[in-house]
């Protein structure tokens, strides 16, 4: 691999006061100082990151329209009025919808969802999802993840009689739509401590403020941490402040106690005996649950997060399955499809973004192939393909890059946009795309750093074999849920070798399951290096290289540490 290992070495004023942290809280300087970067600079805040407490969560009235939106629901319920909750059809959207309804259900029964077809409805509120409300007798729709940009259809619902909360995280136009409460910490007049929740974490403050209100202890809601635990991991939201809070609790039901419908799919994942991490939802858990919206309805994914009977729910998951399957063989066609496009693109080498179109590409798995591009290429990238008259599309960016406002800078030429930092949804006319690529590229070529467009590994630390100890281990693994923000620390040792036994392993012999030792003391470390056996021949020569990489457990030897290496250098001689 071409990557760049970026290091910048301690000052030595971060060193004293990564020692001074040290004495304080017995924590090893080396982990002292990624605290230090986090923020964290005492022994009291050390214990509050380690080991977060649902009372640290904010005060949901603290959101601007709170209030509102708890006394139109109560009003709501009051009346006997029919409710529906209405979500996007992607991981955030479906646990979001879950969430809120679970919980409502168990205290009102005139309630329903509903969640948009990608195909027939497109994203967000959609005329035929408020039409559906109104033939169905819905005086109050809760919308979840979406809806902050949907002011003609939330007008539409307001002259049919029906009401709307918005309950979103992404970014709103200067024209809010006419609902009755908008519960979003991204408003230009927020008042609330946290910005960065998820759709489904703004539904669970909704819950919150609904249950303080009406006197319904906070221990019934949660059992439903496990869900917006699932949209913090496949969001891509920041794991720090209240979402660490939310996700670290999250986790402890999900491994505990999960959901009905969460546990058929963790026994679908193969992930039943195992410790299930913020990774295994990212790429396990997550993309089950958006595969039913990606091929078939998202609707399924609710059906299956409600169900109360595990029989019922280990079906749904298996079908859920089966379209994960034929979502990852979409994704692989049109991932080369996409890549011989790119390749044929002129000046490929000259351009920071990539926005390729192609009419007969399945919209559902668009996004994947997005993201692919970005990993491939490191540049933001844009990919439309055409549903009816329009080119609509996904984009997804590179680390530290806002992806949003190099669309937003676009958006005259736009029908439709909206999204966040790293992710955004787009629709335009065909005949704009041209222009569009053009702009688009103007705008991230004028505000792109080099370093964002290149492979670089930002290491943590360098250390030697001999500071990885069991307590070193147990420590770090305190610094979970890892996530944006707060990343899974990467190490860097020099002039280590091969103890011997070290051998290209996998169907295709493309790894190595590596035994090294280093200079400095007398362990042997294990390691994994995916898809690098082409260091191999290096490695068996007896020469020194250098390894970065994460501290993992062992999942075949539980206690033991595994590294799992990101890339291999020689070491400089």
């Amino acid at each position: 691999m071409n990557h760049k290992w970026n290091y910048q070495p301690p000052s030595q004023e971060q060193t004293e006061a990564a020692k001074a942290l040290a004495k304080e809280t017995g924590i090893s300087p080396i982990l002292c100082k990624l605290l230090l970067e986090r923020g964290i600079t005492s022994a009291a805040e050390a214990k509050r990151f380690f080991r977060p407490q649902l009372n640290e969560l904010h005060d949901p009235f603290l959101m601007k329209d709170m209030s509102i939106a708890v006394e139109r629901l109560n009003q709501a319920m009051g009346r006997k009025e029919r409710i529906m909750v209405y979500g996007d059809y992607d991981v955030d959207g479906t646990t979001a919808v879950a969430l809120v309804y679970k919980f409502l259900q168990q205290f009102y029964s005139n309630i329903d969802y509903y969640i948009p077809d990608r195909y027939n409805e497109g994203y967000g509120v959609s005329v035929k999802g408020v039409d559906y409300a109104c033939e169905t007798g819905v005086k109050l729709i809760i919308v979840l993840d979406c809806g902050i940009k949907a002011v003609e259809e939330i007008a539409y619902a307001k002259e049919k009689g029906i009401d709307f909360i918005i309950c979103d995280h992404h970014v709103p136009d200067d024209i809010l739509p006419p609902a009755v409460a908008i519960l979003n910490a991204k408003r230009a007049d927020n008042t609330y401590p946290y910005d960065h929740l998820s759709g489904c974490g703004v539904g669970f403050k909704f819950m919150q403020a609904f249950a303080l209100n009406n006197g319904i202890e906070f221990h019934q809601l949660t059992p439903l941490l496990d869900l917006v635990a699932v949209s913090v991991a496949s969001d891509i939201v920041p794991i720090m402040g209240e979402n660490r809070v939310l996700t670290y609790h999250g986790l402890k039901q999900l491994n505990s106690n999960p959901s009905v419908g969460l546990k058929a799919i963790i026994d679908v994942c193969g992930l039943s005996e195992k410790e299930i991490t913020v990774g295994d939802i990212v790429f396990k858990i997550g993309p089950r649950i958006n595969a039913s919206g990606r091929i078939q309805n998202g609707k399924e994914a609710v059906e299956l997060l409600i169900e109360k009977d595990f029989s019922a729910a280990l079906e749904k998951a298996n079908q859920i399955n089966q379209y994960n399957e034929t979502r990852k063989d979409l994704d692989k066609t049109m991932t080369e499809e996409a890549n011989q496009i790119v390749d044929h693109l002129e000046g490929l080498a000259d351009r920071r973004s990539i926005v390729i179109y192609n009419e007969a590409w399945h919209k559902g798995v668009i996004g994947i192939v997005a993201s692919r591009l970005t990993e491939i290429y490191y540049r933001p990238a844009v990919v439309l393909t055409r549903t009816d008259n329009l080119a609509t599309g996904s984009a997804r960016s590179v680390s530290g890059f806002d992806v949003y406002k190099a669309i937003e800078y676009c958006r005259d030429l736009l029908e439709n946009f909206g999204g966040h930092t790293y992710a955004a949804g787009l629709s335009m006319k065909v005949e704009n795309v041209e222009e569009f690529t053009r702009r688009f590229e103007t705008y991230v070529t004028e505000h792109i750093l080099p370093e964002q467009t290149s492979a670089v590994i930002d290491i943590d630390a360098e250390i030697d074999f001999r500071d990885i100890t069991p307590k070193f281990h147990a420590d770090l693994k305190k610094f979970n849920p890892f996530g944006p923000d707060n990343h899974k620390p990467i190490f860097c040792t020099h002039n280590v070798y091969d103890y011997g036994t070290s051998k290209v392993v996998g169907r295709d012999q493309e790894h190595i399951k590596l035994e090294l030792v280093d200079n400095k003391s007398n362990n042997v470390m294990n390691g994994i290096a995916f898809g690098q056996s082409s260091q191999a021949r290096y490695i068996k020569t007896k020469r020194s290289f250098d390894i970065c990489y994460t501290i993992e457990e062992n999942t075949h030897k539980r206690g033991e540490v595994q590294l799992q290496i990101e890339d291999i250098k020689p070491s400089e001689e």
